[in-house]
């Protein structure tokens, strides 16, 4: 029960993903405008995502942060419905950034904290997946909203409620660990494991014995790389993805409502990924698997390219429509396994780090892929986004 609140804040940004870019270009006809948003709002979020991981790690607390950031959201989102101009909208969406990082490394913590190591990835995937629901959700509202007419005011106040009921969901199930230790124990494991294994290897070497095994530490440097490198990747394809969509729409003269149902279909993706990542291939490492995610991610961006050039407008939207289902599905089955991941490699103390890190490269991201679609059209933003997805892979595979 105390994932619920984290449904209904995943309900109301399902439904903001796709509104707000489309609201942005309407109120200023630029495309440049979201990416302004965008990477204002993302690049001011860096250092917070930072201080909340630090700040909840030192005092041991997480439910007063998870609770702050979905009570600041609700009296934002409020505001954004009596916005008047696209600056002061820009202005409140930096601000909501601010506190919308902070129930991020505390959500973190509490996974790794209240499961034990074994079952981290089952337990993210299973969050994942049930708050995955919750975005689709948010997305069928969105076409429900569309369709009946719904007034922008209308459906802001509608995502500022659902931001209230989060808060008073998280109030009445979230409850701090009693104990926190299992992320000490799993930095205590790994460095028993890396003694272990050079001492075998030398024992071998002494003894005359022939063997290929190398000692070898993870190099965090590298696999933060990959991590920058995914997520720039993953917001400069997805930021102007909206109005890509949208444009599609409008030359196949579809109703506005099938952007909300095409990305229906991509978070849709995501929740079978999340029920794969958690269930199959147990044998599998989650190096292993990222790696795999990362190379399928991008070969279906360079898809995208091949869509834009069919000259029958609906069967390029169906196509494009299925190659962000399965965009989803592969985002799924890399986040899941990289949150694991990261929580055994990065230090406790700095649970932010992973947030700061995606932040970096969706900062870069959402503002140079708006910025490639106003100056030179979409086939660039796919073109770069998937040379990026092969970079993120080439990292994964030196880390691995």
């Amino acid at each position: 029960m105390w994932r619920l609140g984290f449904f209904f804040h995943e309900m109301a940004f399902g439904l903001l993903s796709v509104f707000l870019p489309l609201y942005v270009v309407r109120l200023s006809g630029s495309l440049l405008w979201v990416g302004v948003m965008s990477a204002a709002a993302i690049f001011s979020s860096i250092p917070a995502s930072f201080f909340w991981g630090y700040i909840c790690d030192r005092t041991r607390h997480y439910k007063i942060y998870i609770l702050m950031s979905f009570l600041v959201l609700a009296m934002v989102l409020y505001l954004f419905s009596i916005a008047i101009n696209v600056t002061i909208l820009v202005i409140l969406y930096v601000v909501m950034a601010l506190f919308h990082v902070a129930h991020e490394p505390p959500k973190n913590v509490l996974i790794a904290e209240l499961y034990s190591h074994e079952d981290w990835r089952k337990a993210f995937a299973s969050y994942e997946c049930f708050t995955e629901i919750g975005w689709l959700i948010g997305l069928v509202l969105g076409v429900l909203t569309s369709s009946l007419g719904f007034d922008v005011k209308s459906t802001l106040l509608l995502c500022s409620g659902l931001h209230l009921a989060a808060f008073f969901a998280a109030f009445f199930f979230v409850e701090d660990p009693m104990l926190i230790f299992e992320r000490s124990l799993v930095s205590i494991e790994k460095a028993v494991s890396f003694t272990y294994k050079g001492v075998s290897i030398f024992s071998k070497v002494v003894d005359g014995v022939a063997t290929d095994e190398r000692l070898r530490r993870e190099n965090l440097g590298i696999f933060c790389l990959g991590l920058v490198l995914f997520s720039f990747a993953t917001s400069l394809l997805f930021t102007p993805m909206p109005i890509f969509i949208s444009k599609l729409a409008a030359d196949a003269r579809f109703p506005s409502s099938i952007v909300f149902a095409i990305f229906v279909l991509n978070s849709g993706g995501g929740v079978i990924g999340y029920f794969l990542a958690g269930k199959s291939f147990e044998f599998e490492a989650e190096n292993f698997k990222i790696g795999r995610s990362v190379l399928f991610r991008g070969l279906l961006t360079f898809l995208l390219i091949l869509a834009m050039q069919l000259p029958l407008y609906n069967v390029a939207i169906a196509i494009v429509a299925m190659i962000l289902f399965m965009l989803g599905s592969a985002y799924a089955i890399y986040l899941i396994n990289a949150l694991a991941l990261s929580m055994e490699l990065i230090p406790k103390g700095k649970a932010g780090l992973f947030d700061v890190l995606v932040g970096i490269g969706s900062a870069s991201g959402s503002f140079i892929g708006p910025f490639i679609a106003q100056m030179f059209g979409f086939i660039y933003v796919f073109l770069m986004a998937g040379v990026l997805f092969l970079f993120a892979y080439s990292a994964f595979k030196v880390f691995m």
